[in-house]
Parts: C-alpha cells; sequence; structure tokens
C-alpha cells in the first residue's frame, strides 16, 4: 500500500485517488491493477470500453474439447514407450 500511496509524488492526487477507487469497484484492489488503471487515466484510454457485437460467422460450430488421453497415446509410440520426466 506504501507503493500506492507514493504514487501522489509523481500524479496527481485526484487521478490516483480515482485509479484506487476504480480497482476497488472491480474487486481487484493489488498494486498492478491500480498502476494500470492510473496509466490509462493519464494516456487517456478508456477504462470501460464498448461491448463488441461479434458476426454470427465468428460462433464456433464445434467448441474445443481438452482430450488429455490423446498425450498417453503419443507415449506409448516414442522409443520404447518412456517419456522424459
Amino acid at each position: 500500500m506504501a507503493d500506492i500511496l507514493a504514487l501522489v509524488l509523481h500524479h496527481d492526487e485526484q487521478v490516483v485517488l480515482k485509479a484506487v477507487e476504480l480497482a476497488l469497484d472491480a474487486g481487484v484492489a493489488t498494486k498492478t491493477h491500480v498502476l494500470n488503471l492510473l496509466h490509462r487515466l493519464i494516456d487517456g484510454k478508456t477504462i470501460d470500453g464498448p461491448d463488441i457485437d461479434t458476426p454470427q460467422a465468428l460462433t464456433l460450430v464445434r467448441e474445443p474439447e481438452a482430450n488429455v488421453e490423446r498425450y498417453d497415446g503419443l507415449r506409448a509410440r516414442i522409443a520404447g514407450g518412456r517419456h522424459a520426466s
């Protein structure tokens, strides 16, 4: 927290306070998040971006599926069926 308080030495106090309030409202009260929000406020970038309406063509027809068993099948094909680990 001392690092966040020290930000007022380099930046406007009201901007630092706004960044801290935004971080608390988001439920992520970390130094990294406050710094990220502070830099976005200083640079004039939007913090709450617009909702993006994606076209229907970008919708997945078949959802990706985690199939970890396929890696076990690959191990048997490696010399002797032994894995490096």
